[in-house]
């Protein structure tokens, strides 16, 4: 099988021959830039300044001699663009490491800490002295959802979330999109992800700030509504032209919408389903009318009182299966769930053992998790979201390396 049929029998619970990998695949698969500057260092390949591509998480372009050594199986889409120099610019990581950014990214220091700026000059991220990553500081919605809505989509492009890095749902140039994705999809054999996003939970609170999000939501929720229905309208016209774009390109499309915490979801299972469940089910079942694609939903945290509506709603996989969290067991996921939803995640927890344990423990713990994933099929490895920057490089080689020995096994 090639890499991308092996991704593919997987999603559709045919036991492939050997389980596939997905390394930075998606912005929660990846690996801080950071940490990959030691790993490529660690590997005795060439030092050179990684580029960084999602500026807010600070993740590194994984290039394709480390996919290749890792055995990566899937590759995202925007690895297909931008791809010359000219796209990127030197900038520096916080703990002093040379680094490439994306050309057109905004970042002005003020005192010691760095500003992201959205396109009209605004300041709507800071990573303070000391952080690795930029955290949100305008929430154009805190004081309440306005009647009109009718600038809601430039307003959303003002947002820290909406830092470009094409190519997007919202990509002006059409032609090039489809252009890019082709000649990605001709040059390698690895199953390609399409990052869309459409968030909904996540975009109330990207506007409104997390706690006046849950005041509309239980206190206003015919204003809460209207916004969701506003953000649904937009996410399918975005739908509609980027897999008609590009659909025939890809063969995964990833929404987001944390829904978790750490003891459980954010939302009861009745508000999700008054709330989302409709719009999810109408986002999902779009895209799979427009191209022949698998939906994948990026959801932290505590989630399994809702894997059956979500299942319900048309969701064929799962990431990052955040397996430290309440009622995440892989045990019990693997027998409740997995006939019916691909487990994209839940490889190796990130939290504990994979910055912290020893490579023979980082070892064993993949090798334990693969053997209550991996049968049946359903389950394409990948760590609990990104490789952080304390991760050490030999635990990092120890997590594939056991993914590689078990695939052996047969």
């Amino acid at each position: 099988m090639t890499s991308r049929e092996r991704v593919l029998a997987a999603i559709a619970h045919r036991p492939p021959p050997g389980v596939p990998v997905d390394f930075g695949g998606h912005r929660s698969s990846g690996i801080m830039a950071i940490a990959y500057a030691k790993l490529r260092r660690h590997l005795g390949l060439p030092e050179r300044p990684p580029r960084v591509y999602d500026v807010i998480q600070q993740l590194a372009v994984i290039e394709d001699e480390v996919l290749a050594r890792f055995g990566g199986d899937t590759v995202e889409l925007g690895r297909g663009f931008c791809v010359e120099d000219r796209w990127w610019k030197e900038w520096r990581l916080p703990d002093g490491t040379d680094c490439l950014v994306p050309a057109w990214s905004d970042l002005r220091k003020k005192g010691e800490d760095w500003f992201l700026h959205s396109a009209d000059g605004r300041a709507v991220g800071v990573q303070k002295a000391g952080s690795l990553y930029f955290e949100q500081v305008w929430y154009p919605f805190a004081e309440g959802i306005p009647d009109d809505l009718s600038t809601l989509r430039e307003i959303m492009s003002d947002c820290m979330w909406a830092h470009p890095s094409p190519p997007g749902p919202s990509a002006p140039d059409l032609a090039a999109l489809e252009k890019g994705a082709r000649a990605l999809r001709a040059r390698t054999d690895r199953a390609i992800i399409a990052l869309f996003g459409g968030n909904l939970l996540e975009w109330m609170q990207f506007l409104c700030r997390n706690d006046q999000c849950f005041v509309f939501l239980g206190a206003e929720p015919e204003a809460a509504h209207r916004l969701l229905d506003a953000l649904v309208e937009i996410h399918l016209a975005n739908l509609e032209r980027y897999l008609a774009a590009l659909g025939k390109h890809v063969d995964v499309i990833l929404f987001g919408d944390d829904l978790g915490m750490q003891k459980g979801p954010q939302i009861s299972p009745r508000m999700y389903r008054e709330f989302f469940k409709p719009r999810h089910a109408a986002l999902w079942k779009r895209a799979k009318e427009l191209a022949p694609v698998k939906v994948m939903l990026h959801c932290c945290g505590g989630v399994r009182p809702l894997l059956d509506d979500l299942i319900d709603a048309g969701l064929d996989a799962i990431n990052p299966v955040q397996v430290t969290c309440t009622g995440m067991h892989p045990a019990d996921l693997k027998r409740d769930f997995g006939g019916r939803l691909c487990f994209w995640g839940g490889g190796c927890d990130t939290r504990a053992i994979l910055p912290h344990g020893t490579p023979a423990e980082v070892r064993r713990h993949v090798l334990s998790q693969l053997e209550i994933f991996a049968p049946g099929g359903g389950f394409v490895f990948q760590q609990v979201h990104n490789i952080m920057a304390d991760v050490p490089p030999a635990n990092i080689v120890a997590m594939f390396d056991a993914v590689a020995e078990f695939n052996r096994r047969g």
